[in-house]
Order: C-alpha cells, then structure tokens, then sequence
C-alpha cells in the first residue's frame, strides 16, 4: 500500500498528558467509585472536589496518601490537551453552555481511545523488524490522527472499536516481526512463551524467562516479577496493577505504557524502555 498519509509520526512525547493545555478533563468527564483507587464516588460530568478553579488538582502531591491512588496511575495520552486546545479551539467547558460542555466530556474518551492508538502505531514505527509494516503502519497513524481532528459531531458518531480492530491487525504483524527477532536471537534455548489473555494473576514468575513472550491482555495483578527478564516482551493491555517488578529487566518490552508502570510497583534496579519513566513512588517506597 502507498505511503501517502502526509503526516509524520508524532514523537512519543507528544502523545503524553499537558494538564497545563487541559481544563481538568479526566477530573470532571470520567466517573470512579469510591475503591482502594478512589476515596469517593464520583459521577461522570461532575468535577472532583479536588479541582481548582485554574484546572489543578489540590492536592496533586499527596494523592496516594489521600486515596487516589487511581489518579496517579491514569493517563490520557495527550487527548486532554488535544480536545481543550484543537477540538473546542482553547473554550473552558466552564465558559459555555452546559450542552457544550456534556459534548466535550463526551469527546474527551473517545480522543482518548484514539491518543492511545496513536501510542502504539508511533511506537510500532520505531521497531526495526517492523519495517516490512511500516508503510501500512504510516498510512494507518495517518488515518488515525486525522480522525483527532474532526469536529465534536464527528467524534461523537464515531465507532472506535471498529478503527481499533483495524489498527490491531498491524499491531498483531509488528508483534509477531518483533517477537520472531527475538526468538531467533534466543537460538536454541527455547521458543518465546504465548501468555495472551492469560490469567496470572498473583503468579510467582520470580527470576522467570520471558524474554519475547506475548503478554498481550495477560492478567499479571499483583504477580511476583521480582528480578524477571522481560525484554522484547510485548505488553499491550498486559494487567500489571501491584505487579512486583523489582529488579525486572524490561529493556526493548514494548507496547508498554505510562499507565501500566505506574500501577505496578518497582525499584531502582528495574529496567525499563525509554518510552516509559520510572515512576516517583518508587523510589518513595510507596
């Protein structure tokens, strides 16, 4: 297929949360019950009592301790200041009307589902062994990015999951290319694992081999990572909420995002890819 989408993949960077070019969207559109994540119960349109009138949190410092700890895992792939600043043109959703608003709360997950594919198509470009795809995997971002850019109407009416299955088929073939790399390189000591949609969850994989495994969808919550070799693994939808990473060696894992580290828990000896931080609370112990 030609490479004719005209737009250039965005840098990672640019697909991570401003909140200083966002009015507060995720504290205001999403809904969440009160849970070991959340202190209380909140609606969806209803601003968090913690929302300040300039669009911060007020106690963005002390989330964790205060039970919010689901804030600090949450990210929105840039879709907050995508929707603030492009969509709506810079318009508070305070400043309209209450029908202006609903429509951008309405808007802000579906940018948001749309932001986290372009994640992962951005990223899939960076593989070298993806490069038989890499014409389709333009062709596609492009399609994608300009589906950010329609009017609030549009995104309204538009079915995600149905450009989502399209985009899988291409982020199946760059899993498949990438995790093929890493078997041959792996010679005779045994084919990558397949834990697609496995349930793992409090598994003891301590010092476990997993280097090219397909963890896509995997359910890893509060499994035992401690000092396991992940490279080259693909995580895509991996569950890894209170997964221990400790010493872990997650090096060329890719598909892997923000979010997804920010619930597990690790150590200064965990290895990650440059696309992800290594988030604060591990290093505060917490």
């Amino acid at each position: 297929m030609r490479e004719d989408s005209g737009i250039a993949p965005s840098p990672l960077a640019d697909l991570r949360a401003d909140c200083g070019q966002c009015f507060g969207l995720c504290c205001v559109a999403l809904p969440f019950a009160r849970s070991a994540d959340f202190a209380i119960d909140k609606d969806a349109g209803k601003p968090c009592p913690n929302l300040k009138t300039d669009s911060k949190c007020g106690i963005h410092t002390q989330l964790r301790q205060k039970g919010f700890t689901g804030c600090t895992v949450y990210d929105c792939f840039g879709a907050g200041q995508k929707v603030s600043q492009v969509t709506f043109g810079g318009r508070d959703w305070r400043s309209g009307a209450r029908e202006d608003a609903r429509r951008m709360f309405d808007v802000f997950p579906v940018v948001r589902q749309l932001h986290e594919l372009l994640w992962y198509l951005t990223e899939a470009l960076t593989l070298p062994a993806a490069r038989p795809v890499h014409a389709d995997l333009r062709r596609v971002l492009g399609e994608t990015e300009r589906l950010t850019r329609r009017t609030p109407e549009e995104l309204g009416e538009l079915d995600v999951g149905a450009h989502r299955q399209d985009v899988n088929v291409l982020l199946l073939r760059t899993s498949e290319l990438v995790r093929a790399e890493v078997a041959a390189g792996r010679g005779r000591k045994g084919r990558p694992k397949d834990r697609r949609g496995a349930d793992l969850m409090g598994a003891r994989l301590k010092g476990a081999d997993l280097r090219g495994a397909n963890l896509r969808g995997a359910y890893l919550i509060a499994a035992d990572l401690t000092g396991a070799d992940l490279r080259g693994a693909d995580m895509i939808g991996a569950d890894l909420r209170d997964a221990d990473l400790t010493d872990a060696d997650l090096t060329g894992a890719f598909f892997l995002t923000q979010p997804q580290v920010n619930g597990a828990r690790g150590s200064a000896g965990t290895r990650l890819p440059t696309s992800v931080a290594r988030p604060g609370h591990w290093t505060a112990g917490d």
